[in-house]
């Protein structure tokens, strides 16, 4: 099956996806993450055709898919039910299940929502299980008030602003310096098409990226109950049940050395914007800690190999946010070895 882009409306809403490989050959759902669409699996499915049938579906707000309000104090819960739907209107009802970034915090609540559904779970530099921004130590405990610098608090008001004008610089130095390692060159036919996967993003404090709500405490700015960054909120996300998933299935976490986004010292996270100086006013680490994004996923992890769960690591030297895009081989070989 040649790699197609199509529709299919169910109750919720309409669904844009893409679908390539082979019918017959394992399944593989290829979530995308914040600020991108299915576009960005396009070179993957194409390498993979042989192997698996494939689908990867956009979420509300993203790519071709319906501009619909987000309730983000359901956490994941939106984006989950959305992908359960299509599932059922495309048939499928087990499969392996790939989720990159926020994708792989859709991803994890999925697993935690229809876990006889999902064959294996692979997640590719994931979402933290405690969301992103206002928590520290490892099991994710939030800075107070919660909410306080998370979600839509912590959102990139330039890169929205370009998202709104059509600009298409500041996507694609996105691109160069956090999609992929600095350094890293996309073919540039490819890049331009990330770029405009980018300025397809719906903004609106119910979409792209949410609504936030003023604070007296640096930095002074919480997140609200709306939209796409306030899904990935401390207040509202919490995926630490899979380490209690029952049945359980096979997790391999992928990431890279040079990611700058999920980290534990994120370029994206207030607190290490502050330490940078970037921020001014930082009140300092015993107040506002930074979060440590990647010794929170290997916290839940290690719980759920605890009570029995099988997961590999695997860090892929010299890669960024999105490996799939700067280390496609490596990405491919650990699929088909994970999978086949």
């Amino acid at each position: 099956m040649s790699l197609s882009y199509r529709t299919i409306t169910t109750p919720r809403l309409t669904t844009a996806y893409l679908s390539a490989g082979t019918p017959g050959k394992p399944r593989l759902l290829l979530l995308h993450g914040n600020v991108s669409s299915a576009v960005f699996y396009e070179h993957l499915m194409e390498r993979l055709a042989d192997d698996f049938e494939m689908l990867a579906p956009d979420f509300r707000c993203f790519g071709h898919s319906s501009a619909l309000p987000i309730d983000a104090t359901r956490g994941m819960r939106d984006f989950s039910d959305d992908i359960a739907e299509f599932l059922r209107a495309v048939g499928w009802d087990r499969f392996h299940l790939f989720g990159w970034s926020m994708g792989g915090g859709v991803a994890m609540q999925y697993a935690i929502d229809h876990p006889r559904q999902v064959q294996s779970l692979i997640l590719q530099a994931p979402l933290s299980p405690f969301g992103f921004g206002g928590s520290y130590g490892e099991a994710g405990t939030p800075v107070e008030p919660a909410g306080l610098g998370s979600g839509a608090a912590c959102t990139n008001q330039a890169l929205l602003q370009a998202i709104r004008t059509g600009d298409r610089t500041l996507p694609g130095q996105v691109i160069d310096s956090v999609y992929v390692a600095a350094g890293y060159k996309l073919p540039e036919a490819q890049r331009e098409k990330y770029i405009d996967s980018i300025l397809l993003c719906k903004t609106g404090d119910d979409m792209c990226q949410g609504d936030s709500v003023p604070c007296t405490q640096w930095p002074y700015a919480k997140s609200g109950g709306k939209g796409v960054s306030n899904t990935m909120s401390v207040q509202y996300c919490n995926l630490s049940a899979l380490a209690d998933v029952q049945p359980q299935m096979p997790i391999l976490w992928i990431r890279g050395d040079k990611d700058v986004m999920v980290s534990d010292h994120s370029v994206c996270d207030v607190a290490v914007l502050g330490q940078m100086g970037v921020l001014p006013g930082y009140p300092g680490a015993d107040q506002f800690p930074s979060q440590p994004m990647v010794e929170q996923m290997w916290y839940v992890l290690e719980r759920y190999r605890a009570v029995g769960g099988r997961y590999e690591e695997q860090l892929i030297s010299g890669s960024g946010h999105g490996c799939m895009l700067d280390h496609e081989d490596q990405v491919v070989a650990l699929l088909q070895q994970f999978i086949l």
